[in-house]
């Protein structure tokens, strides 16, 4: 059985999806409140990995536009390369290009409901969104590694 959580890693929050068994397709599964530190993070992922059985984390990095590692990159792998000493090597990480994933997300869920009376919706309502968001990108990162690695090599000489 292999499961795989996708990781869509924020400053205050960790949108995460799951795909689960072989699965050809990821879902979103929660949003995390971001700790102080990695380890406060890792607490609560192993929580979902032992609940879920999972065998890799596929981590989105944020490229620039250009496709060049900046500073959200460094700081992305510095997290992970702490999850990554926190599991021990039980779990594999692999990092996946997050470049637009957010307004993807954001263009699938539509726009953010209005408040009471068509006013400007309230506090909750737009972390409740937000939460979303970062869920749906989760997910978009996930389902971007799965569907890289179910695109056959075109250089590879396939058998009848």
């Amino acid at each position: 059985m292999t499961a795989s959580l996708g990781i869509d890693l924020g400053e205050r929050r960790i949108g995460i999806a799951l795909a689960e068994d072989g699965a050809l397709s990821a879902r979103p599964l929660t949003t995390l409140r971001r700790g102080r530190t990695p380890e406060v993070d890792l607490a609560a992922l192993r929580t979902l990995i032992d609940a879920h059985a999972i065998t890799s984390l596929v981590i989105g990095l944020p490229l620039e536009t250009a496709g060049q590692e900046g500073s959200q990159a460094a700081v992305t792998r510095a997290w992970a390369d702490a999850i990554a000493a926190g599991l021990g090597g039980s779990v594999t990480i692999a990092f996946q290009d997050e470049r637009l994933s957010s307004h993807v997300a954001e263009q699938r869920l539509g726009p953010m409901r209005r408040g009471r009376s068509g006013g400007p919706p309230t506090k909750h309502q737009r972390d409740a969104y937000r939460a979303r968001v970062d869920r749906e990108a989760a997910a978009i990162i996930l389902q971007d590694a799965l569907d890289t690695r179910l695109v056959p090599d075109p250089t590879t000489p396939t058998t009848m």
